[in-house]
């Protein structure tokens, strides 16, 4: 059973969206943030990023950037760009991209639920990335990033959305990447009621993105006693058949010592080694490797590893545990500063480049993990390796945020 309730949401005014949404906050560099937030005052990225307001070299996690971010928020809101709802509703949030399209249901989700492990996660969290979003929720008083949540194909949810859609927007826009990104407020009360009663025949809910922010909502609940509606957080549930998920790649800076000869005659005692493959794999269970100019397919060989094991029979796992960690010696992937992690987005020239240039030694791309996948991870209790999946289009920051109140 998975609770859900509407909230107040606190949103762009339609006419003023397109100023104020921008990309998630952890997908970019300072520099980068400063980049895209220019000289334009409404930039969510303000609220996000908030040492894009402050001087260059500025401790982005300290209490003078917590207070950047709050003075934005409450800038925004008496400048009348983003305006709170009279009345709670749910929004439908839909994304495209292209030919594909999703659309989730922004919701306050129970901390409740994420304690008892009734939301699924599939990833550990950093302390200091998961203090970071404490401290920005209880510097700005408000929730501010969507924690990014799939459920289960329902006929229900599926008829719900197609009603919703069929009604005029909040508002429509596309960014500069060409994502066109729509608002629908659902607040009539039955229908609302509809919704919870759609959400509540699912046996349960699972992390896609948002570890830290989930955790982050759990620690400041608890800080303050449930009260201001800190006993929910806010999310986008999105269904697992319209979610696009794809592969995250890996660069190692140099290969431990090795040369290419040797290197790959180390591989080959785990991995039967194909030449001439085309740059991305066609299926699960093998991995290409660009190397000395180069594509190599890397197939492992029988018996490497248990198939019928959720965690250990993913490509990412194959990586990590048969090459990166006993090869090239990377055994803590998350904090290891040889080895970088390449969105799928950026498709798999951006590892044959890297090599090339000499910025990377090796690069390997993989074949995305996908959801059936995920969820098994979770239904098992473990956990992924670190930077698994790559979900595209990400969604975007300050669609609505969620207030708590004083």
């Amino acid at each position: 059973m998975a609770r859900i309730r509407p909230f107040r949401g606190l949103r762009p005014r339609s006419d003023a969206a397109l100023s104020v949404i921008a990309p998630p906050y952890d997908v970019m560099s300072e520099a980068e943030a400063r980049e895209m937030v220019g000289s334009n005052p409404d930039c969510f990225l303000r609220v996000t990023r908030p040492e894009v307001g402050l001087p260059s070299g500025s401790d982005a996690h300290g209490a003078e950037a917590y207070s950047a971010a709050r003075n934005a928020l409450e800038g925004l809101q008496a400048r009348g760009v983003i305006v709170q709802e009279a009345a709670e509703a749910f929004y439908l949030y839909s994304q495209r991209m292209g030919d594909h399209r999703q659309a989730g249901l922004m919701a306050i989700c129970s901390v409740a639920e994420y304690d008892a492990g009734d939301i699924k996660r599939h990833e550990f969290t950093r302390p200091d990335k998961e203090q970071d979003r404490v401290d920005h929720i209880l510097g700005t008083g408000a929730q501010t990033g969507l924690v990014f949540l799939a459920h289960r194909r329902s006929d229900t949810v599926e008829a719900l959305q197609a009603g919703v859609l069929e009604r005029t927007p909040l508002f429509v826009v596309t960014t500069p990447d060409g994502v066109v990104h729509t608002l629908h407020r659902v607040d009539e009360a039955g229908e609302v009621e509809a919704w919870r009663s759609a959400f509540s025949d699912l046996p349960t809910l699972y992390i896609a993105d948002g570890h830290h922010r989930s955790a982050a909502a759990s620690r400041v609940a608890k800080e303050l006693g449930g009260a201001g509606g800190s006993d929910g957080f806010l999310a986008g549930i999105f269904p697992e058949d319209q979610l696009h998920v794809m592969a995250y790649n890996r660069l190692v800076n140099d290969l431990a010592g090795r040369d290419v000869s040797t290197f790959l005659a180390a591989v080959k005692a785990s991995f039967e080694i194909v030449d001439g493959v085309k740059p991305e794999p066609d299926g699960r269970g093998v991995i290409h490797m660009f190397l000395d100019g180069k594509w190599r397919g890397l197939i492992p060989r029988p018996g490497l590893f248990d198939a019928e094991d959720a965690v250990a029979s993913l490509d990412v796992s194959v990586l990590q545990d048969h090459l990166l960690a006993p090869l090239l010696g990377i055994q803590d992937p998350r904090r290891d500063t040889r080895i970088r992690f390449v969105g799928g987005i950026r498709g798999p020239a951006a590892l044959s480049d890297a090599v090339l240039a000499g910025e990377a030694a090796v690069g390997f791309s993989l074949f995305p993990t996908g959801l059936d996948q995920l969820f098994a991870v979770a239904d098992s209790g473990q956990v992924m390796p670190p930077k698994s999946t790559w979900f595209e289009p990400k969604l975007a920051g300050g669609v609505v945020l969620h207030k708590l109140e004083a």
